[in-house]
């Protein structure tokens, strides 16, 4: 913050080899060419792939905790030309840009060299609120004039790449790009807010690459069997997992715990203290919480938990048949002090029942254990 003004100074953040450049102002990151680029994007003003373009840009929208993001246009291309041209002083016509909630000040920069190449990404990130599995089930069908308003989180990456690359390797950057992403969440277990499912992305993420057009290096392959693939992999997901990280504090620490590696499947406190309260009066629900908390980051529990959890998704993607996966379950449930006989007695599914029928079942033998080790850490019988 400028003093004298009382105006935010604008940040240069990063210089790339090419002499491209980042800036922080406005709420915004923004790369501005030293020379001609390649561009393919997914912004919602001059997206698609383009050559003339000068600058691209990341803006946050977010004008402040419970308020939603709102358009100063009637359309979102409008909207984005409209942040360009007066927020950033850009020539609208010739930039691109993504819109997210995440703040600016989390971004991550990660950048590695190869022999003749650099690869870097930006990256902005929130998936604990949003985050989808493909193929989830959708909410809203598009259609002229009409939006649907959906959860804050979003992914966005610029990947800037010094060398020149063909039209298909840079449509194929974008492919390792996104797995890139996608990788990183799987290994970090983020939930999809839709599904069972472990998330592969938000449903607003967006993504530009940038290539150098007047490198003397020429590029016709971003797949993961040659270099600049591998680099975009490493680069991205690096950059992915710290900017959730930045932004949220998701890590492996943070998912450390029985309800991020269970709560996809329903397994919450709430969850937990209904059917407490059912079947017990020896606790208030502080105390409860109380006795939650002392065990729900237990070595043994979350290790079992989470080969438990994997049981629940090799049945939900039809590696395992119902009837083995529970069989495997009860063992792991076992070794945590569960006794069958001990436990309320709910028919076992058919082993031609849906899987569906299967995983809630599973999921409710599993919440009983948990409040069998609550009740024993606290001496409560």
């Amino acid at each position: 913050m400028d003093k004298k003004s009382g105006r935010k100074r604008i940040m240069k953040l990063y210089q790339f080899p090419s002499g491209d450049e980042v800036h922080r102002y406005k709420k915004s990151l923004v790369i501005c060419f030293a020379g001609e680029r390649k561009v393919l994007g997914t912004g919602p003003n001059n997206g698609g792939y383009r050559t003339d373009l000068k600058a691209v840009f990341n803006h946050d929208c977010n004008p402040g905790p419970g308020i939603s993001c709102e358009l100063r246009a009637d359309t979102y291309p409008k909207h984005m030309d409209l942040i360009a041209a007066q927020e950033l002083g850009l020539d609208a016509e010739h930039c691109t840009g993504l819109m997210t909630a995440a703040s600016m000040e989390n971004v991550s920069i990660q950048s590695m060299k190869y022999e003749d190449f650099t690869v870097t990404a930006l990256v902005t990130g929130e998936i604990r609120n949003n985050g989808g599995r493909v193929g989830d089930p959708a909410v809203w069908h598009e259609k002229a004039d009409i939006s649907h308003p959906v959860r804050p989180g979003t992914i966005n990456i610029l990947l800037h790449i010094d060398a020149n690359l063909s039209e298909g390797a840079l449509a194929r950057a974008m492919v390792t790009c996104t797995e890139a992403k996608t990788a990183a969440l799987q290994e970090l277990l983020a939930p999809s807010r839709y599904s069972r499912g472990i998330a592969t992305g938000s449903g607003t993420d967006g993504m530009i690459v940038i290539c150098n057009a007047e490198s003397d290096v020429y590029l016709t392959n971003a797949g993961k069997h040659c270099k600049l693939g591998e680099y975009i992999g490493k680069t991205v997901k690096k950059a992915v997992k710290e900017a959730l990280y930045l932004q949220s504090g998701l890590s492996p620490e943070y998912q450390y715990d029985i309800f991020q590696r269970m709560d996809r499947f329903g397994v919450t406190e709430d969850a937990l203290w209904e059917r407490y309260e059912q079947k017990t009066s020896g606790f208030a629900r502080a105390h409860f919480s109380d006795a939650l908390d002392r065990i729900r980051r237990e070595d043994e529990l979350v290790v079992q938990t989470s080969l438990y959890a994997h049981l629940l998704d090799q049945t939900e993607w039809g590696m395992l048949k119902p009837d083995k996966a529970w069989s495997a379950g009860k063992q792991l449930l076992r070794q945590l002090g569960w006794e069958e006989k001990k436990q309320p007695q709910m028919s076992e599914p058919k082993s031609t029942d849906v899987k569906d029928t299967w995983i809630m079942w599973m999921t409710e033998y599993y919440m009983q254990m948990v409040l069998n080790r609550i009740t024993l850490s606290s001496g409560k019988n």
